[in-house]
C-alpha cells in the first residue's frame, strides 16, 4: 500500500480512487496540454454523487473512526485559520507547561478572546510531545489559569475540545489529575465570562468535560462525545473489546445523539466527505458560530449569564417516570 493510502479509512476507498484518478488526469492535462475538463468534470460529479451518498450512511462506528482520523484538523489548525492573530501562553505556573494543552489570546473578527484546547500530534514525534492529545494535571491547571485571566480582563473564552481521555499515568496521579479536573468543573461553572466550548474531534471521558462546562457547547458533524471510548466501555461492562462497534451504537456518542439528548446546543456542519478534506470551510464554520454565540451571550448580564449556565448543566439528564396505572385482571 502506498503511503498515500496509510491514512485512508475502509469507507473512504472508493472516493480516494476517483481524487486519485483526477489528480492524475489534472497532471497529464498540464504535462501535455490537452483539453480534459469533461472528463475531469464528470468524474468530480461521481465524487461528489458517492460522497453524499457514503456519508448519509455513516454507522457510529465509522463516526467514531472519522473523529480519530489523522488527517483531522486538531486545535491548533483552527485557532491558524479563525483568529486573526494570537498569542500562546505558557505554563500553570506550578510545575510545567503541558503541551498536550494548548491556549492563549486571540482576535476574532476585532473581539479579544481567550482559547484553550488539547492538542494532538501528526506524526510519531510530535504526538510523543503532546502525549498524544491527553492532557496532564498541569495542563488543565494551565487552562484554567488562562480562563481566569479572561475573566479577569472580561474576555470571552473559547474551549477546543479534542482528547481521547485525560492522561492516566502514575506520574499524572500523584500530582493530583482527578482533583485538577474537579477544581475546573466548579470554577468554570461559576466563570463571570461567556465561555463557549466546541467538541472538534473527539470528546473523551472527564478529559473533555474538564474545559467543556460551558454557556453554549457546539460539536462538530462527525465529531463523538462520550463518558469513555466504546473499546474500554465494551471491555468493562461486557468483558469483550471486540464488541466496539455495538458499545458505540448503545453510548449515543454522536453530534445527532447529543443534540436530540440535550447534551449540547449546535452541530456544525463539515465539508462534505469531512474536516480533514477541506479544514478552510471547517474552520470558517466553526468561526461563523462561535460569532454568533458570542453575539448572544454578550447581551446577557453576568448574574443571569451564570445562572443560566448553571441551570443547563443541573437540567441534563432529567428524566420523567411514567405514572402507576392500576394492572388490568386477565378476564378484563
Amino acid at each position: 500500500m502506498p503511503p498515500s493510502e496509510w491514512n485512508v479509512l475502509d469507507f473512504e476507498k472508493p472516493i480516494t480512487e476517483l481524487d486519485t484518478q483526477i489528480a492524475e488526469i489534472k497532471r497529464l492535462t498540464m504535462e501535455r496540454g490537452e483539453d480534459r475538463s469533461d472528463d475531469i468534470a464528470i468524474l468530480e460529479q461521481d465524487r461528489d454523487r458517492l460522497l453524499v451518498e457514503i456519508f448519509a450512511n455513516l454507522s457510529t462506528w465509522d463516526r467514531v473512526l472519522l473523529a480519530r482520523h489523522p488527517k483531522r484538523p486538531y486545535t491548533l489548525d483552527y485557532v491558524r485559520v479563525m483568529f486573526d492573530d494570537y498569542t500562546e501562553l505558557s505554563g500553570d505556573r506550578l510545575f510545567a507547561d503541558d503541551h498536550a494543552m494548548v491556549g492563549g489570546i486571540a482576535t476574532l473578527e476585532g473581539r479579544e478572546v481567550m482559547f484553550v484546547g488539547q492538542q494532538k500530534g501528526r506524526d510519531l514525534k510530535d504526538r510523543q510531545y503532546r502525549n498524544f492529545g491527553s492532557a496532564k494535571p498541569e495542563g488543565y491547571r494551565k487552562a484554567l489559569r488562562l480562563m481566569k485571566l479572561a475573566e479577569k480582563f472580561k474576555r470571552p473564552v473559547i474551549c477546543l475540545v479534542d482528547t481521547p481521555a485525560a492522561d492516566c499515568s502514575v506520574g499524572s496521579e500523584e500530582r493530583g489529575i482527578s482533583e485538577a479536573i474537579a477544581r475546573n468543573l466548579m470554577e468554570i461553572s461559576t466563570l463571570e465570562t461567556p465561555v463557549i466550548a466546541v467538541i472538534l474531534g473527539e470528546g473523551g471521558s472527564g478529559g473533555a468535560l474538564g474545559i467543556a462546562i460551558a454557556d453554549r457547547i457546539l460539536m462538530m458533524e462527525h465529531a463523538v462525545y462520550s463518558v469513555i471510548p466504546p473499546e474500554s466501555c465494551a471491555a468493562i461492562l461486557w468483558r469483550d473489546p471486540t464488541k466496539h462497534k455495538e458499545m458505540a451504537e448503545a453510548l449515543k456518542i454522536t453530534s445527532g445523539d447529543a443534540l436530540r439528548l440535550g447534551v449540547i446546543d449546535e452541530v456544525i456542519a463539515e465539508p462534505p466527505g469531512g474536516a480533514h478534506r477541506n479544514v478552510e470551510i471547517a474552520a470558517r464554520n466553526v468561526k461563523a458560530a462561535l460569532i454568533k454565540h458570542l453575539d448572544q451571550l454578550e447581551k446577557l448580564k453576568i448574574p443571569k449569564l451564570v445562572d443560566e449556565r448553571y441551570k443547563k448543566f443541573r437540567n441534563m439528564g432529567l428524566f420523567q417516570e411514567p405514572q402507576n396505572t392500576p394492572e388490568k385482571s386477565l378476564d378484563e
